[in-house]
Order: C-alpha cells, then structure tokens, then sequence
C-alpha cells in the first residue's frame, strides 16, 4: 500500500484520521451527510466535484490532495464532475507556501453549479475560451466572454453557469495557500 492512500477515500480517510477529527465531525464541517463522507472513504460512492470541494475546504487542502496520490503526474487524476462542471487537472504547481492546481473546465448549460466555500486565501482565476460564464460569489456573481478573465475569493460560495444555450469552455487557475 502506498504511503498516500491509493484511492480517493484512502486519502480522505488518512487526512481525516490525521487531524483527530470523527466521520461526524468532517461531514459537519464539510456540510455534507455522514453517510456521503462514509461511502466516500470505503469506495462505495462517486463523489461529485461540490462534494470534493466542501471536504477538500473543511480539511484545508487543495482538491489534488484527494484526487492523486503523492509524486503521481496531473494525468493520473480523474475528471471530477458537478452538477454543471466537468474538471481536468492539467497540472499541480507549488511555491514556497502556495499550490496552484490548473483545470480544463467545460460548464454545461442549462444548470448552475454552487460551490462551497474553499480554505481560508484559496483564489481563483478563469480564462474563457468560448461561452459566456457567469460565476463568483454566489451574492455577486458575474459575466465573462470568450477571452476574457475574472478572478475571485473562493473562500466563500460561489458559482458557476452558462450565462446563455452554449457550453462554456475555460481553464481555471486556483491558487491555494499552504
């Protein structure tokens, strides 16, 4: 077995355990159900990108610290999909203090996609390529074009939609302090 998990909920389970916090506890934190947390760490569900991102947030990690084991390349990881995202982790950057995980992200219309609160100084910053997105806090959202870029606190709910019929395609940048 490796020293990172070999799954997802390996992974979760391990950071859970590390921190002294209980299933109850972590499900709490992350707003998400005992029982979603439980099947998350024995393999029994698929978690959804929200999912990922409340507990990644309640943990104070990156989400590539559950979707790839240590010293694994950005391929390794899964698409990771929402309620309207589809994510592909094209690579994982770290500085002194600082990870920076870079996403291709298509939005799909029709729905839109609340995300939870990330850890405290997460930021992210999108570029749009085609569609128009509407995204930010969930109490201040706005427009981007194609080519055009908006970034934002994510340490607080925020959303993501198609502003109009067509699918909007992006990268997203987010920027995570250690």
């Amino acid at each position: 077995m490796e020293p990172g998990g070999t799954s997802v909920g390996e992974r979760l389970r391990r950071m859970r355990e590390a921190r002294g916090l209980s299933l109850s506890a972590l499900a709490r934190s992350a707003g998400i159900g005992k029982a979603t947390l439980s099947g998350l760490e024995r393999g029994t569900r698929n978690p959804t990108l929200e999912t990922l991102y409340a507990v990644a947030g309640a943990l104070g990690v990156p989400l590539t610290a559950l979707v790839l084991k240590p010293g694994d390349p950005p391929a390794a990881a899964v698409d990771v999909r929402g309620a309207a995202v589809t994510a592909t982790l094209l690579e994982v950057f770290d500085e002194a203090g600082l990870t920076f995980e870079l996403f291709w992200m298509r939005v799909r219309p029709g729905v839109a996609q609340h995300s939870p609160a990330h850890a405290a100084g997460v930021t992210e910053h999108i570029t749009v390529y085609s569609g128009v997105l509407r995204t930010g806090p969930v109490h201040a959202p706005i427009e981007a074009a194609p080519g055009e870029h908006v970034s934002f606190r994510a340490d607080e709910p925020h959303i993501y939609a198609a502003a109009g019929p067509e699918e909007v395609v992006a990268n997203l940048l987010i920027r995570s302090p250690r």
